[in-house]
């Protein structure tokens, strides 16, 4: 079966009297039958290519299905008279909402069982699901297009009946006020921006909603939040740099809204409630890496902060939860994250111990504020998820749930994991690496090794457990994550040095953690494969431009590589906001420096390494045209035999599919494409 080949109908684009034609530019015709037909050609190929990888896709589904429990629940947690579940039944795809009031022995009640509403639909996700105050009512959130454009809608948890209050367009998201009579949400504009906060009274239809907020920079985007003290509602603005935050009593919807401090450039933060003050995380006066400050509610702006955790070189400062008695950190110190407690009586301080040389360790569900207990999670490479409760007064741990591994063939002392350091071309930046890989792998130069990136965002990849992960483990593989600027690995500056006009350090740490695997025998460029996803895509479609002969293959999953055209055009979904990410091209610096990287502009007449590429049609965060666009030229231009394969999920949009284990028919294909490349088809 021959590849397809995209028609080619020039467009010129023109800015700062640059041009560049752009010949597949039509693909962004989402209606036009040409386009779908083009979309369709590509996955009928991509089926023709797999074609004898068939039963191995089957074999790795039914074995990572098989990993997990099909009848799973959640941890139980009390908060407001009632201890909440959410479960899965074995042969349903989709979860139960539940809920027993005051114990778990008492009788169950179904809140939201998703199966039922997920009925004849190819896509179906629930946003979110909010009960009341009174716990009589429910707020769910459904999306059945994966755009992420949600409706919700409300149900009587006394009598099941789902009420007529219908509302589209939204971020999902519903905060009840606590008069049991109103709830605050947020819709989208038409390039999906949450630029909107709405009041809506149960009952009424929602053309009779009052309009609360309307954030009026495109650059910004806005969000709703109760305080963990479920005294105060928030409406937050934020762009990537910047903040604002507004606030009212729960009990008073009409009350007027209160900024706790105006947007300043630069000035991040972010707010909780305890007592008579709210305690802000911030990076005001210069705190790069955030600091903890509090002020009095009736008399909040920034002059009126005063510090409780200052702020420390080397150290990032995360998140925190505040108890009565206790205030608990998540810090991050090179590279590793680390849970502190300090006792507000007596000012001690701590931290959990934990041992991994690479791991994840965050804060969990914490509802309560007088209490001793702190729910906090672990995992790392080789340990499965676990949820503790540790008491923070006897400093005893009692472990709650740990994620099951089914089919008797995992044992953690089975792996080894382990983090190295490579250097970068700069001479003076050394590049994290996480590891992991069974015991009986050997470190060869035949050894395959997949190596995972991000970069973006100040986003941060970190180590933890996958179950599906092990089916490329057990058969050999070597999986590594590159720690690369552009996350918080190692601190905000991390992230500083691999955004705007220094984006190119992501790519170059990605590669030259590449080379370091290499050249200390992990693995050669014949068995080298890399992978990453949305601007962990962007990374994909960088590196095979710099440098093609690295990797043996690549998987980009819904890959950024239209860069350029993408950031030019402020009618494509959440553009304008990213400016403080990328830069804005209308700029000529800020177009030169993109034009130089983005992927689409350039490939070139060359070889490239093998390439499996996947999309959303209904993607809503990287638009499906990009990589439809991307495959086409790289058809048109390259110069070898390689694979080139293009997946597009025809019901799918940016998360892929919907469901507890369709998902995982992708991770299939993925892992079976580079087994067909390492010849290890059995």
């Amino acid at each position: 079966m021959k590849a397809p080949q995209a028609q080619k109908i020039e467009k010129i684009l023109e800015i700062h009297g640059d041009k560049r034609i752009d010949n597949y530019f039509w693909l962004n015709e989402r209606e036009n039958p040409e386009v779908i037909k083009y979309l369709e050609e590509e996955n009928s190929y991509a089926e023709f290519i797999m074609k004898d990888t068939e039963k191995l896709q089957e074999d790795l589904f039914e074995e990572m299905k098989a990993r997990y429990k099909k009848d799973d629940e959640s941890l139980p947690y009390f908060f407001n008279g009632y201890w909440y579940i959410v479960r899965y039944e074995e042969g349903k795809e989709y979860p139960i909402f539940c809920r027993k009031h005051q114990s778990l022995d008492h009788k169950e009640e179904i809140i939201i069982d998703v199966n039922i509403l997920a009925e004849g639909e190819s896509y179906f996700e629930v946003g979110s699901v909010a009960v009341s105050p009174n716990n009589k009512l429910v707020s769910f959130s459904t999306d059945n297009v994966s755009r992420r454009i949600y409706t919700i809608n409300f149900k009587n948890l006394e009598t099941g009946e789902i009420l007529v209050d219908t509302i589209p367009n939204t971020t999902g998201k519903a905060v009840w006020a606590n008069d049991n009579e109103h709830v605050f949400y947020i819709r989208k504009d038409k390039n999906l921006r949450a630029f909107q906060v709405y009041r809506h009274k149960i009952g009424t239809d929602s053309s009779e909603d009052i309009l609360i907020f309307h954030e009026e920079d495109d650059t910004f985007d806005v969000n709703v939040f109760k305080t963990k003290s479920l005294q105060y509602i928030f409406i937050a603005s934020s762009s990537t740099i910047s903040d604002e935050h507004r606030f009212i009593p729960s009990d008073n919807v009409f009350a007027d809204w209160t900024i706790i401090q105006p947007r300043i450039d630069d000035l991040e933060y972010s707010v909780e409630h305890y007592e008579d003050e709210f305690y802000i995380i911030t990076n005001a006066d210069n705190a790069i890496n955030f600091k903890i400050v509090k002020t009095k509610i009736n008399n909040c702006g920034m002059e009126n902060w005063t510090d409780v955790i200052p702020h420390r070189k080397e150290v990032l400062l995360e998140g925190f939860e505040i108890f009565k008695d206790y205030l608990v950190l998540e810090e991050r110190e090179k590279g590793l994250l680390q849970i502190k407690i300090i006792d507000e009586k007596n000012q001690e301080s701590y931290y959990l111990p934990f041992s991994d040389p690479t791991y994840t360790a965050y804060i969990g569900i914490n509802l309560e504020f007088d209490t001793e207990i702190l729910r906090y999670g672990y995992t790392s490479l080789t340990q499965p998820s676990s949820t503790y409760e540790y008491n923070m007064k006897d400093k005893t741990t009692q472990l709650l749930k740990q994620q099951e591994v089914l089919g008797g063939k995992f044992f953690p002392e089975n792996y080894i994991s382990e983090r190295i350091w490579a250097d970068s071309r700069d001479g003076k930046t050394k590049i994290p690496i996480s590891l992991v890989y069974h015991k009986d792998t050997k470190k060869t130069a035949d050894t395959p090794l997949l190596l995972y990136g991000y970069g973006s965002y100040g986003h941060t990849v970190d180590a933890s457990f996958s179950n599906v992960r092990l089916s490329i483990l057990d058969r050999g593989f070597i999986y590594a994550i590159a720690h690369i600027r552009g996350g918080e690995y190692l601190g905000r500056e991390w992230y500083e040095d691999g955004k705007m006009l220094f984006k190119k350090n992501t790519f170059f740490d990605f590669i030259d953690a590449g080379k370091h695997l290499i050249k200390e025998n992990y693995t050669s460029s014949e068995h080298l494969y890399a992978m990453g996803g949305s601007a962990g895509g962007l990374l994909m479609g960088a590196i095979v431009n710099y440098e093609p002969a690295l990797f043996h293959g690549i998987v980009a999953q819904v890959p950024f590589v239209d860069v350029v055209t993408t950031m030019l055009d402020e009618t494509i979904p959440l553009t304008t906001g990213e400016y403080d990410e990328w830069g804005n091209p209308n700029n000529k610096e800020y177009y030169d420096y993109i034009k130089s990287y983005s992927p689409y502009d350039n490939v070139e007449v060359k070889d490239y390494p093998h390439m499996l590429i996947t999309t959303g049609l209904h993607d809503s965060q990287v638009q499906y045209w990009e990589p439809a666009k991307w495959t086409a030229k790289l058809r048109e231009m390259k110069t070898d035999d390689n694979l080139l394969i293009f997946k597009t999920d025809m019901s799918a949009g940016h998360g892929g599919a919907s469901g507890r284990f369709e998902s995982l028919k992708e991770d299939a294909l993925e892992y079976a494409f580079l087994l067909k490349l390492e010849n290890k088809e059995e």
